[in-house]
Parts: structure tokens; C-alpha cells; sequence
């Protein structure tokens, strides 16, 4: 019987979520719990990438993290950010996040629909006599690269920021008595075996969102309940719903 699931990922801001919803229908407790944090990197562990911010004209962010990391290492290094720099975000919500720390005017920000950079692409194929500067995490694949490679574009990704585990106070350690888990990268996974290496999964439930976490699952030698998304179930919550829906049964 599932009654208690860890999600790992921050609350909702919304009480609209559905994870809410799920929460009422089924009668469950609901635990929001990251398992990884994001920290920004120091800087002089930028320096060491022998990259100079204003050798370019552009910057790409593919994530509010990407955002919060570029300007607060700016600030470090005391670059000053020149007003006509230019900014192309994978998604309209990131474009405006930016707003924390810049007044930008419509035409020096332009961005995707999708969420996914090669959406992206053909807008920044239009300013090809742009230099872009791609802000990434420490766990990245050379995908980027070579789309904007592909396209002869003028870029240059660094790294900014790192994921790290967010590890478990010695209560919450005591107190884990979840009978499912939610998971939505490989790191929470490798978070899970370092805060609990002797974990025994017996009853408990683990879903994954996405193909890479579910590999890194089964490559832990943890069995995998509930796998998203699917042709049918394309959000983890749409996911999670139907899944419950068959244990009542």
C-alpha cells in the first residue's frame, strides 16, 4: 500500500499542482525533498577556463540556474555587462527571469518554444555574426557543441555552475520510512546510494522520469516501478496517477 512518497524535487509553487490533486484522490503524504542542489563554481575555478566574458556578444542560458550563475560570477570577477549584450533562452519564462538582474528591452532577448536548445538554433542561425557564450553545469555531454558547431557558429561553453548532493541531515536519515520514491535525474540516484549505502528497496516503489535516470536505477541494481514518460503518460504526474490507480486495484 502506498500512503507516503518522497518527491524529489523542490514544493510547488502553485497550489494548483497537480501532485496536490493525487495527494487527496489517494489520501497520501506527500514529501518534497531534493536529493541534489545546484552551487556555482568560485571564481577562480572560472578563471582557470581561460574564458573572458566580454570577448563575447552573446550568452545563451538554457536554465534560471544558467542566469543566477552567470551575473552572480560577473559580479565576482566585477565584469560590468555591456547594455547592448545580447541573450537567447530556450524558454519565454527563462527570457524574463532575467529581469532580476538586468532591464533588458525586447530586442536583445530572444528565445525558444520548446524548452530545448535546438529549437533555439534556427533564431541564433539569424545572428550568426554573433560570439555566444554557453553557461553550463558541470555534467553536461558535447551535444551543444556540436549543434552550434554544426551551424558554424562563433560559441564557447563553460562551465558555471555544479550539482551536488544536497545530503540528509542524521533525523531525516532515522525518519525515512518512504514507500515510494520519485527521481527526475542520475544524480539524485547516486545521492540516494551516498546518503544511504546500505538502502534496501524491498516494498519501496522507485519511478523515474526520463531514460538516463531510469538507466542510472537500473544500474544501481535497483528495481525500476514506474518509468516516464510514456507515448500515453507524457508528465510524471499523469504517470503517477495511473499507477496508483492500478495498486488500488
Amino acid at each position: 500500500m502506498i500512503k507516503k512518497i518522497l518527491v524529489s524535487q523542490p514544493k510547488p509553487s502553485s497550489e494548483k499542482s497537480p501532485y496536490y490533486d493525487i495527494a487527496e484522490k489517494y489520501g497520501l503524504e506527500l514529501i518534497f525533498r531534493p536529493f541534489i542542489k545546484v552551487e556555482g563554481i568560485t571564481a577562480k575555478e572560472f578563471r582557470a577556463q581561460k574564458v573572458n566574458i566580454l570577448d563575447y556578444t552573446a550568452i545563451v542560458f538554457t536554465s534560471r540556474h544558467a542566469i543566477d550563475h552567470f551575473f552572480t560570477l560577473a559580479k565576482e570577477l566585477r565584469v560590468a555587462i555591456p547594455e547592448d549584450m545580447k541573450y537567447f533562452c530556450v524558454t519565454e519564462t527563462i527570457s524574463l527571469y532575467i529581469q532580476k538582474y538586468v532591464q533588458y528591452r525586447k530586442r536583445k532577448v530572444f528565445f525558444g518554444t520548446t524548452g530545448k536548445i535546438d529549437d533555439l538554433i534556427p533564431t541564433m542561425v539569424k545572428h550568426k555574426q554573433e560570439r555566444y557564450l554557453v553557461p553550463m553545469s558541470d555534467v553536461h555531454n558535447d551535444s551543444v557543441t556540436n549543434m552550434l558547431d554544426a551551424k558554424k557558429l562563433q560559441h564557447q561553453e563553460c562551465v558555471m555552475y555544479r550539482t551536488v548532493s544536497n545530503d540528509f541531515t542524521p533525523e531525516e536519515v532515522k525518519s525515512f520510512d518512504y514507500d515510494m520514491l520519485i527521481f527526475f535525474s542520475p544524480s539524485g540516484i547516486e545521492s540516494l546510494t551516498k546518503n544511504f549505502p546500505d538502502f534496501k528497496q524491498d516494498k519501496i516503489a522507485i519511478a523515474t522520469f526520463g531514460p538516463s535516470t531510469a538507466k542510472a536505477v537500473k544500474d544501481a541494481g535497483l528495481r525500476l516501478d514506474l518509468e516516464a514518460p510514456s507515448e500515453k503518460y507524457p508528465s510524471m504526474t499523469s504517470a503517477l496517477q495511473d499507477f496508483l490507480q492500478n495498486k488500488q486495484k
